[in-house]
């Protein structure tokens, strides 16, 4: 197959290779400038000598003569964050295939994965889909359902289970495509929800919520950005690796007031919340590095984000 890549980032960069170790061209690859770190899809990809467009929109005219020089079989779009417009995406022989982090129509969005966990699934998974003009929108090919583990964070959901089963499943859907063996379907509308990015607002921990929710929200962003409080002066504190436990008496949680640091120990603080306890094991400070909780100078009676 003649492929053309759509993508950035770690996950462009295997799912490229995984085309080129099959023997596959890769007749071009289509990536967003970058913005701080050198983009490991753009690297790895102008180490092999191929073709490498980097525009700041997709929808410059030189993105649509770029892509039928490509002549390309089929158009590949693996971890995307431009808009890619009809008269683009349609332009290969075979038309274009995207992936997307959640079973569509559900979690449309940048932050599906994260959202998924927050909301506490049992269940997420990705799509392998047509694009269209909308986000996320286009009539899916298929779906590979990914069990949610009680522990799981952003990163173990991400990176162990569906990095590895996604670049395997947009080879494989680019095969039954091209064999004309991939009917997609509409998306089914009353079933559908999108979510905005999570950012610094979505990530502040209330600690009068319940610990099942701070758990959630703790773990649907770790690693990355991270959920946080603040100290008493003023400090954001990132909270990463926890485990949470619920109260089950009055007597555990009498006296103690929602925010408290109200053990530390060797293993971590232990921090009240509606509900329970959240057991820190693994933060930083603000812009500093990630520690061990012991290693924060959290003092046991320390209120948190007053």
């Amino acid at each position: 197959m003649r492929i053309a890549i759509i993508g950035q980032q770690d996950f462009g960069k295997a799912t490229m290779e995984a085309f080129l170790n099959r023997g596959d061209e890769v007749t071009a690859v289509f990536c967003a400038p970058e913005k701080g770190r050198p983009d490991p899809l753009r690297v790895a990809a102008q180490e092999r000598g191929l073709t490498v467009h980097q525009l700041p929109k997709l929808t410059d005219p030189n993105a649509l003569e770029a892509m039928r020089a490509a002549n390309a079989d089929v158009g590949v779009m693996a971890y995307v964050t431009q808009f890619a417009p009809q008269d683009f995406v349609s332009i290969p022989r075979f038309g274009t295939i995207q992936f997307h982090p959640s079973l569509l129509p559900l979690h449309r969005g940048a932050s599906s994965m994260s959202w998924s966990i927050i909301l506490g699934r049992k269940q997420t998974g990705f799509s392998i889909f047509r694009p269209n003009d909308g986000l996320d929108e286009g009539p899916v090919i298929k779906m590979y359902p990914v069990k949610i583990e009680d522990e799981d964070t952003l990163g173990s959901l991400y990176f162990g289970k569906i990095f590895p089963m996604g670049v395997a499943a947009l080879v494989e859907v680019a095969e039954l495509v091209v064999a004309g063996k991939a009917p997609a379907l509409a998306q089914y509308e009353p079933d559908a929800g999108y979510e905005g990015i999570i950012r610094d607002a979505e990530t502040h921990i209330n600690w009068a919520n319940h610990a099942d929710l701070i758990f959630n929200l703790i773990r649907a962003v770790n690693p990355a950005p991270g959920a946080w409080t603040t100290a008493p002066d003023g400090r954001k504190l990132f909270l990463f690796d926890c485990r949470k436990r619920i109260a089950r008496t009055f007597s555990e949680v009498k006296g103690k007031k929602l925010g408290e640091v109200v053990a530390v120990t060797d293993a971590g603080a232990l921090i009240h919340c509606q509900g329970g306890f959240i057991e820190l094991q693994r933060a930083r400070w603000d812009s500093g590095r990630k520690v061990a909780a012991s290693e924060l100078g959290l003092a046991a009676g320390t209120i948190l984000g007053g």
